[in-house]
């Protein structure tokens, strides 16, 4: 397998992260994408991917599989255990609707209010811009950090008992937020304690 990133990117790591819970990372081919320099918008990335974004796992086929959901999704059912998705149709749908809440609300939101309500990643990159939907996807982001912190008041993952992809996300966004300047509110006591319980992880501590 070969998977197309920019370490250090949020996206990236929610996939890095995965393959080290699963124990697959050093079967992978990393292909550094430059971002920043504008190496995702070439064209022969963009045949691997329309939308122009990173990651992209590509299989020794040449099956090409973006969007780190279904990357996830894939990576999770390679060993026949599905730790992070979920094994009984219960489990599937709460970590499902959790995950997209998670990513919808706290790492998407971030991102808008990085590339609309900040400089970005410069004017290169940044072609449009809308501040005031940026700084609204702010005040998303920081409303879902409270919502995350009442679920977290309960249970010890977002989606229950067990650690799962929209645990990954969720991370992955808290992570995003303060390189962006979003901070999370002094107040959400259980975010913070479940953020240190998962960057103790032995696939994100090292």
């Amino acid at each position: 397998m070969k998977i197309y990133d920019f370490e250090g990117f949020p996206n990236p790591a929610r996939v890095r992260i995965a393959l080290k819970e699963k124990g697959l990372f050093d079967q992978v081919e990393f292909i550094s994408i430059n971002v920043p320099e504008g190496e995702h918008r070439k064209p022969e990335f963009v045949e691997k991917n329309p939308s122009a974004a990173v990651p992209v796992l590509e299989l020794d086929d040449g099956t090409t599989i973006s969007e780190c959901s279904a990357i996830t999704e894939y990576i999770d059912n390679l060993t026949g255990e599905q730790e992070l998705t979920g094994k009984s149709p219960k489990e599937r749908g709460v970590i499902a609707m959790m995950q997209r809440r998670a990513e919808a609300g706290l790492l998407d939101a971030v991102g808008t209010y990085f590339h609309h309500a900040t400089p970005g990643l410069g004017k290169a990159i940044e072609t449009y811009q809308c501040a005031e939907w940026g700084n609204h996807q702010k005040e998303r982001a920081v409303s879902t950090m409270r919502y995350l912190d009442t679920v977290l008041a309960q249970q010890p993952y977002l989606a229950g008992d067990g650690f799962s992809v929209a645990d990954i996300t969720a991370f992955a966004g808290l992570g995003f937020a303060d390189f962006a300047g979003v901070e999370t509110p002094a107040d959400c006591k259980n975010l913070a304690q479940w953020r240190a319980k998962v960057e103790a992880r032995p696939s994100i501590a090292g």
